[in-house]
């Protein structure tokens, strides 16, 4: 069977826009403050750029069509998110942003008719921010979610959550969180966990500091959230009881993705404008991207680039073709969290004492893309877990090839 790697005219329609409104409005924007969003605005920013965007016929291009998305799989989102990312304020303008864009993901395939209508919607048209609280300080659920302690009891008409959660990103402003608490079991096991919607004014809830991070491009802060006896009734469960982790595997994957398009597109602007520098640029009686070393560069960056679209596509194949696609996912996010700052990296090294100052986007851009390596599962627990699946697999296929036993 040919596989087509073309986009259709919608696709295209939406990849041009996208570029265009990227690069001509937020751009500037980005550069007048230095990729910082709280510096530049915070939400004031962000609904007067998401204004613009819909004027421009780019905004929530992942959205569900019934509530005024694009609608589009996650294979045509690619080019779309890839070229928003270009600059880092791209995201928020377009409204796909985390950790909005992953909650819209997990709304739109797991919530209730009236939970769409409440929650879903006013996210969708960017009228809300929201938040998604999974991770809490040790011994707490991190890289390991099924050491989960936050815990929801139930009660009349629905459940008490208490616990504390942290690097809660958006948490501060946004209008409802998405909280994973334990409803059966213990931290360690690896079920027993649900998901509730929880509007932030709901009592017993406290965002306190803003944890200090490298990245400033995102709104509402990586935080620290307290649930203290916060009542959820029960119509706010989203699904199923105990099934958390398996709803958590439907927005997980797909976000690492995004995340992956989002910015790979950074890292190729840090790209091009290490090698419209070095084009130029003359020292030693050459041109810099005349010199065999920067031309070692620029080739390793086009590589990573090509390298991590490949991978992206792969990953994106599977996911729409309604696989689980944990092993692609893992294997791209990986790759692509070390290859964009490598990429970045390089274009701040062609670039020398310009690349580390402010005068050019370099600096700010290393700064984003590092924590990615961290960031939706550090890539020594990726490793791991594609170590797993492929021993496994391997065992499974000895134990199938063995001759059986007689009696």
């Amino acid at each position: 069977m040919a596989i087509d790697l073309t986009y259709d005219p919608d696709v295209r329609g939406w990849i041009d826009r996208t570029r265009t409104f990227t690069r001509e409005y937020v751009l500037p924007i980005e550069d007048k403050f230095l990729g910082d969003a709280t510096a530049a605005g915070g939400d004031d920013l962000r609904r007067e750029m998401q204004s613009a965007a819909r004027e421009a016929s780019v905004f929530a291009p992942h959205s569900p069509v019934e509530y005024g998305g694009g609608g589009l799989s996650m294979s045509d989102r690619s080019p779309v998110f890839e070229e928003a990312g270009y600059s880092l304020f791209g995201p928020i303008a377009c409204g796909i942003g985390a950790p909005d864009e992953g909650n819209v993901h997990l709304l739109a395939h797991v919530a209730s008719r009236p939970q769409k209508e409440q929650f879903l919607a006013p996210l969708a048209r960017g009228e809300v921010r929201s938040a998604f609280a999974m991770t809490e300080p040790a011994p707490g659920a991190g890289s390991d979610p099924s050491a989960l302690a936050t815990v929801a009891t139930r009660t009349g008409g629905g459940w008490t959550v208490d616990g504390h959660k942290w690097f809660i990103t958006g948490a501060d402003g946004a209008a409802f969180f998405i909280v994973m608490a334990r409803t059966s079991g213990a931290p360690g096991d690896r079920g027993g966990a649900t998901m509730f919607l929880v509007p932030a004014d709901t009592p017993g809830i406290t965002v306190g500091r803003h944890i200090g991070t490298l990245d400033r491009a995102m709104i509402g802060g990586h935080c620290e959230v307290t649930f203290d006896g916060v009542f959820v009734p029960e119509e706010n469960v989203l699904g199923a009881v105990d099934e958390g982790f398996t709803y958590a595997q439907v927005r997980l994957g797909p976000a690492r993705m995004t995340h992956v398009m989002r910015w790979l597109g950074a890292a190729r602007r840090g790209h091009d404008v290490a090698v419209a520098r070095v084009a130029e640029r003359k020292g030693f009686g050459h041109r810099l991207g005349d010199l065999g070393m920067v031309q070692k560069m620029i080739a390793d960056n086009e590589i990573d680039i090509a390298a991590t679209r490949a991978l992206l596509t792969h990953a994106c194949f599977e996911l729409d073709r309604g696989n689980p696609a944990s092993n692609e996912t893992s294997i791209a996010k990986t790759f692509a969290a070390e290859a964009v700052f490598r990429i970045v990296d390089r274009a701040m090294q062609m670039c020398g004492g310009m690349g580390v100052s402010d005068d050019l986007p370099l600096a700010r851009l290393s700064r984003e893309v590092r924590p990615f390596r961290v960031y939706d599962g550090p890539s020594e627990v990726h490793r791991w877990a594609i170590a797993k699946r492929a021993v496994g697999a391997a065992r499974r296929a000895a134990a199938a090839s063995s001759p059986s036993v007689q009696s």
